[in-house]
């Protein structure tokens, strides 16, 4: 994974800090044109600069990530001042500032920015989250550097008025930040690298940096202990499937009062549709497949960091849906884990396959408080809601709320959708327990009938999915959010279980 960029706090006046490329000051909207806020002052003293002028010239408007630059020169050092618009300085916008700011500091050796300076906790953990997340680039040039996206900014100060008092919020961004970058490595790289074992190798790498658990479950161990949905997927691959556990378990995390959290991550490695072929263009994306599966990687690896007091395990099924002679046909019937029997009308309809191997796992075998699964399953999902949100199917209202509040504090946002029972008949098969396809097409709801599919191998725990299919990949810049795989479900996740206090009743889901 390339360094995230080194984020420091200080109290420091803005033209006290020397060896910085660029100067940061906010602007915010006002009455008769936007104003510069805090270091203004000082930086138009140190470099004879009128910035309220500047931004009255430029028709600035102060909104959250807007900037206007400023080319100076001071002892061969500074060398630009921007201007950051901050809107009405909440989280949400300071996240969108440090997302611009991010990205136009790309390829600057040192910044200092006084954009938080006045923030809270959360505005300061928000804006450090924007900054990393939107410096964010992948590469596979021959020569990096010659063109292409520049690398993040070597080192940013962070100049506020209560250092002190922020410290820990500016940890916890960075943190949560970087399980988002990593979330977003694994979905970026090429499926020609990414196989289930390549996932598996770099699970067993997070684990080790962050003392976490870690068992990998080859072709063989899967045959032996019944994970019929991961390996029909895997069939016509000569890249077998693998289902990957990671462990994290605090000191005192098997008390009564610490729940025990199960994340589920689908991990397709690419994704042609099987035999039920994909056309061209939809399959182009499909080496982020595995963006459920790399957010539980990520997530997984910052619980430490954030000090996350909850039991958790982290699933992550992985599998690479090829096509061959050997590939699973429209028709065959599969045994589940457990020994529940499906028959496979669409075999791009895999997602919720090997997930079912994974959730039917949990609940024989680990015990769960609470479960979780997170997949791009279906294009439903972003048609409904579009690229901003991912669909929450729950039938536990606490656990919906939680994750809601989460998704607005991580700004990975969440929409909750409705679990339809008067569908689940449509599941119902003339020659095995389910089919994995609705047998009605008049009932529609694609991403509904996949959240039901999931709630019959959850064993009525407390549970929720999220079908992550729009948010999941980005096609062009946009605050925080890179183009590519963008990581979503990691922030979302680790503001969750930070949250979590004991466990509540167990209801049916």
């Amino acid at each position: 994974m390339t360094a995230v960029p080194e984020l420091a706090l200080t109290d420091r006046p803005l033209p006290d800090l020397t060896d910085v490329n660029v100067i940061a000051v906010p602007t915010r909207p006002g009455g008769d044109g936007p104003t510069a806020g805090a270091g203004a002052k000082e930086v138009s003293a140190a470099f004879g600069v009128d910035l309220h002028r500047l931004l009255a010239r430029e028709k600035a408007k102060g909104t959250a990530g807007e900037l206007v630059s400023f080319p100076v020169l001071r002892d061969g050092t500074v060398e630009q001042i921007l201007l950051v618009g901050i809107g009405d300085g909440g989280a949400p916008a300071l996240r969108r500032a440090g997302g611009a700011l991010g990205r136009r500091l790309r390829g600057r050796d040192r910044a200092a920015a006084a954009v938080a300076y006045d923030a809270d906790g959360d505005g300061v953990r928000a804006f450090a989250e924007g900054v990393v997340l939107g410096s964010y680039s992948f590469s596979r040039r021959s020569k990096p550097g010659k063109s292409g996206k520049p690398p993040p900014v070597g080192r940013l100060d962070l100049v506020v008025s209560r250092p002190a008092e922020v410290g820990d919020a500016l940890t916890r961004g960075v943190a949560t930040a970087t399980a988002g970058w990593l979330a977003r490595d694994l979905a970026n790289t090429p499926a020609s690298e990414k196989s289930p074992a390549w996932l598996a190798e770099q699970a067993a790498a997070v684990a080790e940096r962050a003392g976490l658990g870690c068992r990998v479950r080859d072709e063989a161990e899967l045959a032996a202990e019944g994970f019929g949905g991961l390996l029909a997927v895997g069939m016509g691959s000569p890249r077998p499937p693998r289902l990957i556990e990671l462990t994290y378990q605090p000191a005192g995390a098997r008390s009564r009062r610490r729940p025990h959290v199960v994340l589920v991550g689908k991990g397709i490695t690419f994704d042609t549709g099987g035999l039920s072929l994909k056309r061209r263009e939809a399959m182009i994306p499909m080496k982020t497949d595995m963006s459920g599966g790399g957010a539980v990687i990520a997530t997984m690896g910052g619980l430490a960091d954030l000090g996350v007091r909850a039991r958790v395990t982290g699933l992550v099924a992985a599998s690479d849906n090829a096509i061959s002679g050997s590939a699973q046909r429209p028709g065959d019937v599969i045994s589940q884990y457990g020994g529940r029997t499906v028959e496979v009308l669409n075999t791009d309809a895999e997602g919720r396959l090997v997930l079912a191997d994974a959730l039917a796992y949990a609940d024989a075998q680990l015990a769960p408080d609470l479960v979780v699964d997170i997949a791009t399953l279906t294009g439903a999902a972003s048609l409904g809601l579009g690229r901003r949100h991912g669909a929450l199917y729950s039938a536990d209202g606490d656990l919906a709320t939680a994750l809601l509040a989460a998704g607005d504090a991580s700004g990975e946002r969440l929409w909750r959708m409705p679990l339809v029972d008067d569908y689940r008949p449509a599941f119902d098969s003339d020659i095995a327990d389910l089919r994995n396809i609705a047998d009605d097409p008049k009932i529609g709801g694609g991403s509904v009938m996949g959240a039901l599919f999931r709630r019959e191998v959850v064993g009525g725990r407390r549970w929720a999915h999220l079908d992550i299919a729009g948010p999941a990949r980005a096609d062009s810049d946009e605050h925080e959010v890179t183009k590519g795989g963008t990581g979503f479900g990691a922030r979302l996740l680790l503001r969750w279980l930070e949250a979590m206090a004991a466990p509540s009743r167990r209801s049916g889901g």
